[in-house]
């Protein structure tokens, strides 16, 4: 059974989180403050954290801090306040695996921490990628690059992350919904969105974007990564 250690100091939240969390099978504990979260994690050692940032006598970004430092690779979710833009982006800075902002659903958030605990769990059963070539493509997983016939090309953070997913998954179907659950850290995105960024990644990797041989979509589902680019 799964443990997750919720560190928030709402009792409100605390019940509501930790009812559904129990429902879908998980072992729950939780801490009032971040001084309690440091000592429980270390002391309990639990499969994932719910971090608060704004805890009493140290914030959550501290605390994340500090079980970073420590080596402490435990999968973090952090909650933030509506519009706290600056300390979304600090926390992932500081080693969170994601955020989700209040007032949220309860639902998004486990399905958020199954998400985290299913991509660690993938990441500690694989040799990590280093290097992928198909066609005149080279994805260099170490340099965070992607060079196409020798020229490195210009893709954005999430660019390179949908590609190193789907190099790590070649010819199996991905969903949407994995593309948001393991790419996005934003809440309030959609299929479209999914869609979207497929679509500039074409641009950059097929010799015609509007046939692709790579990256074959599937229909009312998701896409597909064909490295040998024959998608029969």
């Amino acid at each position: 059974m799964k443990h997750i250690l919720i560190a928030e100091d709402e009792p409100g939240i605390v019940l509501g989180l930790g009812d559904e969390l129990k429902a879908e099978g998980f072992k729950v504990s939780s801490v009032g403050n971040g001084e309690e979260a440091l000592a429980a994690v270390r002391k309990q050692k639990p499969n994932l954290l719910i971090l608060d940032i704004m805890l009493p006598k140290l914030s959550g970004i501290e605390v994340c801090k500090r079980l970073r430092r420590e080596g402490l690779r435990l999968p973090i979710l952090m909650l933030t306040a509506k519009n706290e833009e600056v300390d979304k982006v600090v926390g992932l800075e500081v080693g969170a695996d994601d955020y989700v902002t209040k007032p949220f659903s309860l639902r998004e958030v486990v399905a958020r921490v199954k998400a985290i605990l299913r991509r660690a769990e993938e990441a500690g059963a694989k040799k990590e990628l280093e290097k992928l070539e198909f066609g005149d493509l080279i994805l260099d997983f170490r340099k965070l690059e992607v060079r196409k016939g020798g020229k490195l090309l210009d893709l954005t953070p999430r660019e390179f992350r949908i590609l190193k997913l789907f190099a790590e998954r070649p010819r199996e179907v991905i969903r949407r919904e994995e593309f948001l659950d393991t790419v996005w850290t934003e809440s309030n995105v959609t299929d479209r969105s999914v869609d979207n960024e497929i679509f500039k990644i074409r641009k950059e990797i097929e010799a015609d974007p509007a046939r692709p041989r790579y990256i074959v979509s599937i229909r009312s589902v998701g896409y597909k990564f064909v490295p040998d680019g024959e998608s029969s």
